[in-house]
This record gives C-alpha cells, sequence and structure tokens, in this order.
C-alpha cells in the first residue's frame, strides 16, 4: 500500500485538522531557514533575528506536540485500523520539526561570529539559500496535494542537492576548497543537507510504501 492511500484528501475531521498543522509547521519551518541563512549571509543581524527563530521554532515545537496527541486520540477512537496512519503522521511530524532544529544549528554559526557576507562565492550561497527555501514551499504544496509527479520531481531535485552538498563537503576535507572558514562552511553544508533530507522524507510519503518511508526515490524503482 502506497503511503498516499493513508494521507488521501477529504479524510476525517481529525486528520483534516492535523493536515492543517503539518502546513503550518513547513510554513514557519521555512521561515526559520530563510531567518538562518539571511543571517548568515548578513542580510540581517544576528540577535533580532535569532529572537524571531527561536520563537517561531516554539510554535513548531508546540504544533508537534498537539499533532501527537491528536494522533494518539485518533489511534484510541479508530483503533488498530487507523495505525499505519498514525504511524506515517508522527514520522512526517518529527521530520518537519527536525528542519528547524537545523535552522537552528544555522544560526548558531552566525552568533559564533561566521558570516558568508565575503565569501568569493557569495552568489552561489544566495542561489542556494533561495533554492532551499522554495522547495521547502514546493514540498509543503506537494504534501498537501499528494501530487505524486511533482513528488517525484522534488525527489530528484533534492538528491541532486544531496549530492551538490557532498561534494562541497568533500572538497573542503580534502583541501581542495580553499575558501575561508571551511569549518563553518562545511557545518553550513551539512546542516542544509539534512534539512533537504526531512524534506525528502517526507516527499517519499506521497509515492512510496509505509515500509519504505524515509528511503528516497530512485527513478525505475
Amino acid at each position: 500500500m502506497k503511503s498516499s492511500d493513508l494521507i488521501r484528501k477529504g479524510a476525517s475531521s481529525p486528520i483534516q485538522a492535523i493536515e492543517t498543522k503539518l502546513i503550518e509547521m513547513l510554513s514557519r519551518a521555512r521561515r526559520e531557514v530563510d531567518l538562518a541563512m539571511s543571517v548568515l549571509l548578513s542580510d540581517l543581524a544576528p540577535k533580532a533575528a535569532n529572537k524571531e527563530l527561536r520563537a517561531t521554532d516554539q510554535k513548531i515545537n508546540e504544533a508537534e506536540r498537539d499533532i501527537r496527541r491528536r494522533l494518539i486520540v485518533h489511534a484510541s477512537v479508530f483503533g488498530s485500523i487507523e495505525i499505519p496512519s498514525v504511524l506515517l503522521y508522527m514520522s512526517i511530524v518529527k521530520d518537519i520539526e527536525r528542519v528547524g532544529d537545523y535552522a537552528k544549528n544555522l544560526i548558531d554559526l552566525a552568533l559564533d561570529g561566521v558570516t558568508l557576507e565575503h565569501a568569493p562565492d557569495l552568489p552561489d550561497w544566495k542561489a542556494m539559500a533561495t533554492e532551499i527555501s522554495t522547495f521547502i514551499a514546493h514540498s509543503a504544496e506537494t504534501f498537501h496535494e499528494r501530487d505524486k509527479d511533482r513528488a517525484i520531481a522534488l525527489l530528484t531535485q533534492g538528491n541532486r542537492l544531496l549530492d551538490d552538498f557532498n561534494r562541497q563537503v568533500s572538497a573542503l576535507v580534502k583541501g581542495t576548497d580553499y575558501d575561508p572558514n571551511p569549518v563553518a562552511r562545511a557545518l553550513a553544508l551539512r546542516y542544509l543537507k539534512r534539512v533537504v533530507a526531512h524534506l525528502l522524507n517526507m516527499l517519499s510519503a506521497v509515492v512510496l510504501p509505509l515500509d519504505r518511508l524515509d528511503y528516497f526515490y530512485e527513478p525505475g524503482d
């Protein structure tokens, strides 16, 4: 059974309420990542952005706990028949919450004095920040609509991003990338990689069976 069959549109009111909260969480997670990257790129002051980011993250955490409570109640009312759906949503809500956690890791770099403002590849970092922000938004829309074709396209794009992050980190580790702040740059790339990876986990629910959730889609599977 495809995971999307367990999270079909037009589901019961309790599940619809959970869906609404998940989309809100994704919107807030995107805001957190945008704030963190804007600070690293020196477009925003660290302290002010950090205050908003932490407040936003608190709302995400509260929503996660609320969704968990709703799922427990839902399972107790509808019994074992809803257990697969409950397990699925429990996994998805954790992936979304983790996006916010990695945004906090990113802004912590800036609070420690890291800035990419004078990086020789600043335009690449700006383009990357824009692409990831858009990727989060498109992932939310695709999950909400259960659009399998678009999910496959996003999974392909996400896998390409993961490969790019791995390539750049390897260059830093091997010493073939001589740009300044190699440790901070490697950490930032790793955090962004995890942001994308958690979104891919969520998108996998649209196209893969429950037992393969979190395993990235590959064309031909």
